[in-house]
């Protein structure tokens, strides 16, 4: 049975880490990447994956997702083809399934080294 998809996310290039993303991070938390989404960004740091949205027309309105490591149950990677020339990441959560789409510039390897590093560092 497919697990319902409860978020989709793109990522397109690595980017500097928001500097104020220090505003939501709990002591002890560090942010290790950033990447760049459709309207800001998504922050890999030692204890979660914080993805933020900016909506609306002046983006002043910003949904702030924030996935911690000890729920990830399940993920896989899945490298660009020929013909498909975008990387995909497939989160399994106890929340539901995510699927992260990755610009061509992203190293799905470094993607999954994280993840790993994250995940496995958290149980």
């Amino acid at each position: 049975m497919e697990a319902a998809t409860i978020a989709q996310w793109a990522f397109f290039n690595e980017v500097p880490i928001p500097q104020d993303v220090s505003n939501i991070l709990v002591p002890g938390e560090q942010p290790y990447a950033a990447f760049a989404t459709t309207r800001d960004s998504a922050i890999f740091t030692s204890q979660r994956l914080i993805v933020r949205d900016a909506q609306g027309i002046t983006g002043r309105k910003v949904e702030i997702y924030s996935l911690p490591y000890k729920n990830i149950n399940m993920w896989s990677t899945e490298n660009a083809g020929t013909i498909d020339m975008t990387a995909e990441v497939e989160l399994w959560t106890r929340a539901g399934h995510i699927k992260i789409s990755l610009g061509r510039h992203i190293d799905v390897r470094r993607i999954d080294a994280l993840i790993a590093n994250c995940v496995l560092n958290s149980h």
